[in-house]
């Protein structure tokens, strides 16, 4: 009974379970010697006629059942179009679909053969589904993709091995090639075929061995699975390079805007801090006393004399220098406290002409597009392309 719960079926030798698990179910059952169970298999029919028994109180149906075996190839064919798994994961999965469709599992070589077969079936299936939207969007589309498998003359490597390859230096010109390459890619617009009736998985799975299969291979696929490839690879393709375009257009922003300019600001502030301090030093020391002696003017009750207390300053500091050092601090300590941010962004605006053909370059790609929350941020990026230094035009 535990066996045909646990693994959907039962045991040619009922015995051939660790005996960890005969000794628990004795204590379960009040059993004190649990060796009698090797008593079990004298008579070979008590095997049959228990497990005819178990299978009518569980509702445990014969495989070879039309109904119920109908029941487990629907489950199996089902989990091997919605999973992109491999034979044994397949196959372990299918024990467990026995329990689940109430039908006992059949012996290990059938059900093996069963899982192979569902797993060719799915992929029969996936490659058809894929082959035949590329068709039905542009009837030229599996020809086209077929063609970027040849090898250019003067060249080493494949129009798919060139496409396949991210952008590896941090440049302008990288940066310009790299959306040459997004726009090549969105040429096929493969991102506007209709496959949302396959699961992304399958299709993930599918780029993946695309991807790591050789242009010769590829060529030699048999049709239609040559083109289902080819179709998610460069799906595939289609968003990563996107995605690095705009990772090379980040680094590009970082090291010729962003830093450089926070390096320039930081450089101006620290020019002045040896001026700041200087000044500073004076004014704390002037209005240490000053502070002193109005203390002491509240303490007695006194009229502020005035003279007294300019006398009282300058004998740590002349008049001259408190107030040019008052000038000095006002100048060079802003009444604003986001001064930082602002000097950031004058920096910025100074830097803009630095990074303008690449803003320039991105605003031009027609393979960018956004989802209706980041519209706005798309047509200001386009926008800056009219930008020239505080002016439009």
């Amino acid at each position: 009974m535990c066996a045909v719960r646990y693994v959907g079926l039962f045991l040619e030798d009922p015995l051939a379970v660790p005996w960890s698990v005969v000794e628990h179910l004795a204590v379960q059952l009040g059993i004190e010697d649990p060796s009698v169970v090797k008593r079990y298999t004298e008579r070979r029919q008590t095997l049959y006629d228990h497990a005819w028994e178990i299978r009518d109180a569980y509702g445990y149906h014969p495989h070879e059942d039309a109904e119920w075996g109908r029941r487990f190839r629907t489950f199996l064919h089902g989990r091997a179009w919605t999973h992109a798994e491999g034979p044994k994961a397949l196959f372990d999965h299918a024990g467990a679909g026995c329990a689940v469709t109430g039908s006992c599992c059949p012996g290990v070589s059938v059900l093996a053969r069963q899982a192979a077969e569902a797993r060719t079936v799915a992929e029969k299936r996936l490659h058809a589904t894929v082959a035949g939207a590329a068709r039905r969007a542009d009837p030229t589309l599996p020809g086209g993709l077929v063609a970027t498998l040849k090898t250019p003359e003067g060249s080493r490597f494949s129009e798919l091995e060139r496409l396949r390859r991210p952008p590896t230096r941090t440049t302008g010109t990288a940066f310009a090639r790299a959306l040459e390459r997004v726009d090549e890619i969105d040429a096929y617009r493969l991102g506007q075929l209709r496959l949302s009736q396959i699961p992304p998985n399958r299709m993930d799975a599918l780029a993946r061995y695309a991807l790591g299969s050789k242009a010769p291979l590829l060529e030699r696929a048999a049709e239609p699975k040559r083109t289902a490839m080819l179709t998610a690879v460069m799906r595939h393709l289609e968003a990563k390079a996107i995605d690095e375009a705009l990772d090379l257009f980040q680094g590009l922003m970082a090291t010729r805007l962003l830093n450089t300019a926070k390096r320039k600001t930081e450089k101006e502030r620290l020019s002045t801090l040896p001026q700041l301090e200087k000044a500073s030093r004076v004014l704390a020391r002037a209005a240490k006393v000053l502070f002193e002696e109005l203390e002491l003017v509240e303490e007695h009750g006194a009229d502020v004399a005035v003279a007294a207390l300019w006398a009282a300053v300058e004998e740590v500091a002349p008049r001259a220098a408190v107030m040019t050092a008052a000038a000095t601090v006002v100048s060079l300590v802003p009444e604003d406290e986001n001064s930082a941010e602002v000097a950031m962004r004058a920096a910025l605006a100074n830097r803009y002409a630095t990074v303008r053909p690449f803003l320039s370059l991105l605003g031009e790609s027609t393979a960018l597009d956004a989802a209706s929350a980041g519209k706005r941020v798309l047509a200001g990026v386009r926008g800056l392309r009219r930008w020239r230094g505080g002016r439009w035009g």
